[in-house]
């Protein structure tokens, strides 16, 4: 008698669904509009300068068309979310003084047991607003700034306004015309010539409020000789309206610095997450791009590294799991600017029950960047019939002198594999998760280990009863 299969149609997502009461301070009506901006801006007790900046960008967001290419997002009506809610706190530097609310989501998401263990800082933003930082002393001794980006405009406006968007301007697309308009929230990070940061800091984006954006801005300046590991973190709980994610990172690694940037990004499935995030590195720096994708109905975000320094290095390293409903649309882009630059891709994607995952990949090789070298490699691992993966690399070489690699491979789990296990007494189930865990392992090693236990959990959870 064959054994009867089972399926689950979407996981349990535990702790990232529960939903709180929206309390709020202050929010801003649906939609864009002049007024909207300039109220934000007041409400930020924002500089001149910074106000005229968000009204420029509404205007190129008003000039730009939506993009056509890559995911569907037809159904994401901007009119429709509500760009800034201040949640009801200011922010605060102790983690008792947090409204409690607030405080038992991000207990419930291992945020201060994280940060009491492994964290040299911390920073949790709720909706628009940080709503918790800190940082240890012996760093603010040594000079590193770790901060909100609100708090950094405020205290150190001449740095903020000589980097903030000058990586990512407001004409790159137009949901960075969107953000430059109605950014809000986000970390600022600056590391002094020759300090290293040996301990993590982390920031974590909640999104509680339903038909809402979250607009963080992270700004992060490595000195000369310095190093850091940036973590970020993502969860919202779903609700059955559309929620909106275009945040922006920039990042500024200066010459024979390293930075490390790892994030999980569990979004709930009505979210489109339309993220940017860009790294420029000068000579000998590194660039570390750590990303998992996992959340959200719709995602587009290509992490770019631009090694515009002799000797200069990038490594991308990124995981996506498709399940049902969900688009993710993810990859990255490297531009060799300077000679002897090198750099690494390591992309692997999972589909199931329908899911879509699409690599989307672009590296240039400028005219002067002789004795380049770039290895790339995407595999994508399908688990049934239903599920979609698409491969997408654009190479576009100026000159000769390099060397340059590429590998993809797509394909579905092997029956003679699980077979083999099933015949040493490993059930169908176990056989298949042990496949999908061997496939991830090289991405679950490069994470920080509360993060590689959360992605062995999901996986399992997604993996649970889809046999068949």
């Amino acid at each position: 008698m064959e054994k009867k299969k089972t399926y689950i149609e979407d996981i349990n997502r535990g702790i990232y669904d529960i939903k709180d009461e929206v309390n709020y301070s202050y929010k801003t009506d649906k939609g864009l509009t002049t007024e909207i901006i300039i109220e934000i801006s007041k409400e930020k007790n924002e500089p001149q300068w910074m106000t005229d900046f968000r009204l420029k960008s509404l205007e190129i967001y008003n000039s730009k068309p939506m993009p056509e290419w890559g995911a569907d997002i037809t159904d994401l009506n901007v009119d429709e979310i509500i760009a800034y809610i201040r949640p009801n706190t200011e922010m605060k530097n102790k983690w008792e003084d947090v409204p409690e609310d607030i405080k038992n989501t991000f207990e419930r998401l291992g945020l201060p047991q994280a940060e009491r263990e492994s964290l040299a800082g911390v920073g949790a933003q709720y909706d628009s607003e940080v709503v918790y930082h800190n940082i240890r002393q012996e760093l603010v001794d040594q000079g590193v700034i770790y901060t909100d980006m609100e708090t950094a405009l405020r205290d150190y406006e001449d740095i903020v306004k000589e980097y903030f968007m000058k990586l990512v301007p407001p004409t790159d697309h137009k949901f960075a015309a969107l953000h430059g308009a109605v950014w809000s929230g986000g970390s600022f990070v600056y590391v002094p010539k020759g300090v290293n940061v040996d301990i993590p800091l982390q920031s974590y984006f909640r999104m509680n409020a339903p038909g809402a954006g979250q607009f963080e801005h992270t700004l992060i300046i490595l000195e000369e000789n310095s190093m850091l590991h940036f973590i970020e973190g993502c969860s919202a709980p779903k609700y059955k309206v559309n929620n909106l994610h275009a945040g922006c990172v920039e990042l500024f690694v200066k010459e024979n610095s390293r930075l490390r940037y790892s994030t999980i990004e569990n979004w709930s499935r009505n979210m489109y997450n339309l993220n940017t995030k860009r790294a420029v590195v000068d000579k000998n720096g590194v660039i570390e791009w750590v990303s998992g994708s996992f959340g959200s109905k719709v995602s587009m975000l290509y992490p770019m590294s631009i090694l515009r320094g002799q000797g200069a290095r990038s490594e991308f390293t990124g995981i996506t799991f498709a399940s049902s409903g969900q688009y993710l649309d993810t990859g990255t882009k490297v531009i060799h600017a300077a000679p002897y630059t090198r750099s690494t891709v390591n992309s692997k994607s999972i589909s199931k029950d329908g899911g879509h995952a699409f690599y989307r990949g672009l590296l240039k090789v400028a005219k002067g960047a002789h004795h380049c070298k770039s290895t790339i490699s995407c595999e994508s691992l399908m688990l049934d019939n239903k599920s979609k993966s698409d491969t997408l690399p654009i190479i576009e070489l100026d000159n000769d002198n390099i060397d340059i690699g590429h590998e993809a491979k797509i394909g579905r789990i092997s029956d003679e594999s699980i077979f083999y296990l099933m015949s040493r007494g490993i059930s169908e189930e176990e056989a298949k998760a042990m496949i999908v865990r061997g496939f991830v392992e090289p991405i679950t090693k490069e994470l920080p280990l509360e993060y590689a236990v959360e992605l062995n959990n999901l996986i399992n959870i997604e993996l649970e009863g889809s046999i068949g």
